[in-house]
């Protein structure tokens, strides 16, 4: 949800355009709520760092995959220690 909003967001034009903006305002919402839900059971650490984590990959690939946005090297570089510290993180006991 949180990556469906930052679409939107781009989508919106700087909040000019009625339906993007009203999708990233849904996005974020349910994005919130359902953190809020996983806060329940799991430790806010873990939850903040994968949630944000993911988010930013995601949102990097949207924006490579449907804006035709560029990924220089170092951009590469930095989504892989991403994931890679995401698994380190989530693997941990």
């Amino acid at each position: 949800m949180e990556v469906f909003g930052s679409l939107n967001l781009k989508l919106s034009n700087g909040f000019k355009k009625i339906g993007p903006t009203a999708f990233t305002l849904i996005g974020y919402f349910l994005s919130f709520y359902l953190v809020s839900i996983v806060l329940k059971t799991l430790p806010l650490g873990l939850v903040y760092a994968t949630w944000s984590g993911a988010g930013t990959i995601l949102t990097a690939m949207v924006g490579v995959i449907l804006f035709k946005e560029k990924l220089n090297s170092k951009g590469v570089i930095g989504i892989a220690l991403l994931i890679v510290g995401l698994v380190i993180l989530n693997t941990a006991k």
